[in-house]
């Protein structure tokens, strides 16, 4: 797995916190954030709502296909993306009925 390197803001008693932290149990900053991250992500993937806004997003097309299958599993992304299929195809369809 690569790593990326990132560059935001936080608030200056959020990083004292980390870097306390991460001096008490041996590890780095980087580590609490990532581990913090982690945990965060575990968590929301099981709300049915944030499940809900991610399918949003795919069919939008504001995310990949990819995302959608880490964030809902391949088989509900599987379906998710032939429901999105029947749906441009039902768009089409109605674009060429309004031309006749």
């Amino acid at each position: 797995m690569g790593t990326t390197k990132v560059n935001f803001r936080l608030p200056n008693d959020l990083i004292e916190k980390a870097d306390v932290a991460a001096e008490a149990t041996h590890k780095t900053r980087t580590d609490i954030v990532r581990d913090t991250l982690q945990q965060y992500l575990q968590e929301v993937e099981d709300d049915e709502r944030f499940k809900e806004a991610v399918v949003e997003l795919y069919l939008e097309s504001e995310i990949g296909f990819e995302t959608l299958k880490q964030f809902i599993g391949r088989q509900d992304a599987e379906s998710v993306r032939a429901s999105k299929n029947v749906l441009e195809q039902g768009h089409d369809l109605a674009d060429e009925l309004a031309k006749l």
